[in-house]
């Protein structure tokens, strides 16, 4: 009888068990459906309060030069300029226009420019400057993808807009301003956000010919690392912009492999996600030394009226993308548009070039995570009965260490800031329990994580392993609550980014 009320009595735990997860997914497949529902409202709203533009409407209309005066066509000098523009598509002007790029490059390298097949995404600041460049420089194609439109407050960084442009679209203003200059180039527009799911076409191939180059100016970190994954994935060549914002030394800008970028927060965010999907290497990009310091320019907080309004996510210009201002000065992001034409016209025409290398650190990974190694194998023994943990595998690579001493730490210690005789060693004392894994015959595993992981001088290590692994201490007994809460912090960081993984 007993057995018989207990079986009933787990079958209705069981029940309830069910209904209440059944019962979370619906109020939470609810919740997100409003909020789909409500951003689908706003856009609505948006779109019907744009009044349609008909003959009599007082707005500007606009032509393929932007707007037209009122009870004009197009200007004169726009008209002028459109003449001289099909007369140079005939071939009057390339050579002489050309002449200089031809000395310095020779017939050979100048043909394989004019030939080349260009992707730029994003048209902005720096894209504008590349795209502009390219094109004086002789590619004759050359396709633009941004979503964007120009704006007033871009105008201080954009290669060719004028006012007559703002409102329309970045890669229409592009083409309309270039084609006066290097009608020669054919440009194939798209008018869209770059992502994952558009990438195979969007990065396809034009009249058969894939494309020789593809540039990343793209300020959204989603887009970017998505671009980047795509371009490594597929063997595209890619060079890749970081950030120009809040930069104003135009001699710390260099080219280098992705590995080497520092001091920026677009590098750093975009070679921690990229690390995340196994990228370390490979990927060439265009970045400044140039360290932030006091009175120097810093991304400008949302002001606090902002917040009253609502969710801050709304004011995005798209779900996830920036709010905050970011200073920028005119000329750096032409000064990085610059720097990317030129490694791509260096590229394509095989003209002799040779960056100063990255110093590398793999050496010093590999070291470290021997180290851990070591250390793992003693904590095995003491955690575990009747086991032999020699020959314990650590489930870390050179390339983890690598990842969580320059990403999650900075390249430093999280004690004292030191960043030689680097180690990795586990900042918590497990809790009961081995440290060992044997579910698999014939392997020994250790159960360290990249979230268990703090770094140190070799010596600050060596004594936290003594206080407290040997001495069972507590962090509370060895460390202040700042430092604690630093650590912590890293650590924090650290398990939203193993989502990327």
């Amino acid at each position: 009888m007993s057995n018989l009320i207990n079986r009933v009595g787990s079958s209705s735990q069981a029940q309830f068990t069910a209904t209440a997860l059944v019962s979370g997914a619906v109020v939470a497949g609810a919740i997100f459906s409003y909020q789909a529902l409500r951003r689908q409202e706003k856009v609505e709203d948006l779109k019907s309060s744009i009044p349609s533009l008909g003959r009599d409407h007082h707005a500007d209309l606009l032509t393929d030069m932007g707007i037209a005066p009122k009870g004009m066509g197009i200007s004169k000098e726009d008209e002028r300029g459109a003449a001289l523009a099909e007369r140079a598509r005939r071939g009057d002007y390339d050579d002489e226009q050309l002449a200089r790029n031809r000395v310095f490059l020779k017939d050979d390298g100048l043909q394989k420019l004019r030939s080349a097949f260009v992707v730029v995404v994003g048209c902005g600041g720096v894209g504008s400057h590349c795209t502009a460049a390219l094109a004086r420089s002789g590619v004759s194609h050359i396709r633009l993808i941004d979503f964007d439109q120009v704006t007033l407050s871009s105008l201080n960084r954009h290669a060719v807009a004028t006012l007559a442009d703002v409102g329309t679209p970045k890669v229409g203003c592009l083409k309309n301003r270039l084609q006066q200059i290097a009608p020669w180039v054919n440009f194939d527009l798209r008018n869209e956000l770059f992502h994952a799911k558009a990438a195979d076409s969007l990065l396809a191939e034009w009249n058969g010919r894939k494309p020789d180059y593809i540039v990343d100016a793209i300020d959204n970190i989603d887009s970017k690392v998505e671009l980047l994954e795509y371009c490594y994935r597929n063997n595209l060549p890619v060079i890749s912009s970081m950030g120009a914002g809040c930069k104003s030394d135009p001699t710390r800008v260099f080219v280098g492999d992705i590995s080497a970028s520092t001091d920026d927060p677009l590098s750093r965010s975009t070679r921690r996600r990229l690390r995340l999907l196994g990228i370390t290497s490979g990927i060439n990009v265009v970045y400044s030394t140039e360290k932030p310091g006091p009175g120097k320019a810093q991304l400008l907080p949302l002001p606090e009226e902002e917040f009253k309004k609502g969710s801050v996510g709304d004011l995005g210009v798209l779900p996830d993308f920036r709010v905050r201002i970011l200073p920028v000065l005119g000329t750096m992001p032409a000064v990085f548009g610059y720097v990317v034409a030129n490694h791509l016209i260096l590229q394509i025409t095989g003209y002799p070039c040779e960056y100063v290398p990255a110093k590398g650190r793999e050496k010093m990974y590999d070291g470290i995570l021997a180290q851990l190694q070591g250390f793992e194998e003693k904590l095995a023994r003491a955690t575990t009965a009747n086991e032999d943990a020699q020959g314990l595998k650590v489930p870390l690579t050179s390339a983890d260490v690598g990842y969580i001493v320059e990403e999650v730490y900075k390249g430093k210690s999280a004690l004292s800031g030191i960043s030689t005789r680097l180690a990795l060693t586990r900042w918590r004392k497990p809790e009961e329990g081995s440290t060992l894994d044997a579910s698999v015959e014939g392997q020994k595993t250790s159960t360290v994580r990249a979230r268990d992981l703090v770094c140190m001088t070799r010596e600050e290590a060596t004594k936290h392993e003594k206080l407290v692994f040997k001495e069972g201490k507590k962090l509370e007994e060895v460390y202040d609550s700042e430092t604690i809460e630093k650590v912590e912090a890293r650590i924090r960081e650290e398990i939203g980014y193993e989502k990327y993984r």
